[in-house]
């Protein structure tokens, strides 16, 4: 079965988090996915894993927390407005 649903989202994440060992409460799932939206439409949709990737480096190795989280979105939320500048036909 696909995950169709934001509840059937929720599950999965519940279900991963407990996998790897991390609290769920730490990911914000609509900032993460318009962020990864972002990076989709503006760099390439094969960035995003990469990226998703890079975010959890790094929020792993910061706080381990929501903060680490939304410092981290910020950041690649400025890389992909500068990507976006520096490349304006792609």
């Amino acid at each position: 079965m696909t995950a169709t649903t934001p509840a059937d989202l929720d599950r999965w994440v519940v279900l991963v988090a407990a996998a790897l060992g991390v609290d769920p409460g730490v990911l914000d799932r609509d900032l993460v996915l318009d962020l990864t939206r972002d990076v989709a439409h503006v760099v390439t949709r094969p960035a995003v894993p990469l990226t998703t990737f890079l975010m959890g480096v790094a929020v792993g190795s910061g706080g381990r927390d929501r903060a680490a989280l939304d410092a981290a979105a910020a950041r690649v939320a400025e890389a992909t407005a500068a990507w976006a500048a520096a490349h304006p036909d792609a």
